[in-house]
């Protein structure tokens, strides 16, 4: 591991705003494998705005933030919500937790955690919103998608009622596969565009729909390619069905190669 990394790592034991949990002490490994996943609770779950926050403001998530570039851009754009950026990557997450420990923010915080976990951190209720960004779009491993069943049914066991996904991504196969699943399932799709930036109505659509963007949008916005965006409710009786007309095979075809370029911050999705 090189020395950039680790002292990385150790600035990120200093951050009041960083939470980076034991992942032993949530997974629960008494069960058998065919049991499926089974998790702890976190002692955060349902106390986020009392344990992270010094406000009791509607929370909004950013699953697989990065260096959580869209999250502070959105905490400062709207200070009357509070924002968790999740990473994995403890490297990547330093840059969001330094960069709101320098400027003060105080309705920011990051989670360090597998996203397969969320449900251990947050109670019934307890998000309003979750932004889902330029997510890889797992072209052969259907559960692996943020937007699959499996993902929404963990997303319904603490969002509110009326709760929103959000999904801004360059990967038409991953836009069409989520407004698949939301189609089979009745849910309520509130925006659907597969040109954002090309699409000149913006009635509705708030200003930092444009203006906040990741490195990978700005990166594959240069390169030519369109970024999509979907948001939906997840408000469903019973288990989530799987879509039942998704071509996978069409629109996997139809996914180009990315060119990635690297910054000294950056790493490959």
């Amino acid at each position: 591991m090189g020395h950039d990394k680790l002292r990385k790592f150790a600035e990120n034991e200093t951050f009041s705003c960083l939470l980076q949990p034991d992942a032993s002490k949530v997974l629960d490994k008494s069960g058998e494998p065919s049991e499926g996943l089974r998790l702890h609770d976190h002692p955060v779950k349902g106390h986020w705005n009392e344990v992270m926050f010094k406000a009791d403001q509607p929370i909004v998530l950013e699953l697989g933030c990065g260096k959580g570039e869209y999250t502070i851009d959105l905490s400062k754009r709207i200070p009357q919500r509070n924002y968790i950026g999740v990473d994995i990557k403890g490297a990547r997450l330093w840059r969001g937790a330094k960069t709101a420990t320098e400027e003060g923010l105080v309705n920011v915080a990051f989670l360090r955690t597998r996203i397969e976990f969320i449900e251990a951190f947050f109670g019934p209720g307890e998000v309003s919103e979750i932004w889902l960004t330029f997510s890889d779009p797992q072209l052969k491993s259907e559960n692996s998608r943020l937007t699959s069943p499996l993902f929404l049914e963990r997303y319904r066991k603490f969002l509110k009622p009326g709760g929103i996904i959000h999904l801004k991504t360059d990967s038409r196969f991953l836009h069409e596969y989520s407004k698949a699943v939301a189609l089979e399932n009745d849910l309520t799709i509130l925006d659907s565009t597969t040109d954002l930036y090309g699409n000149t109505s913006t009635a509705g659509r708030s200003s930092a729909l444009y203006e906040v963007q990741t490195f990978y949008e700005r990166m594959f916005l240069s390169q030519g390619y369109k970024i999509t965006y979907l948001s939906f409710t997840i408000d469903h009786e019973g288990p989530y069905r799987h879509p039942s007309d998704f071509d996978s095979d069409y629109w996997r075809s139809i996914e180009g190669p990315r060119k990635f370029v690297h910054s000294p911050v950056s790493t490959q999705r």
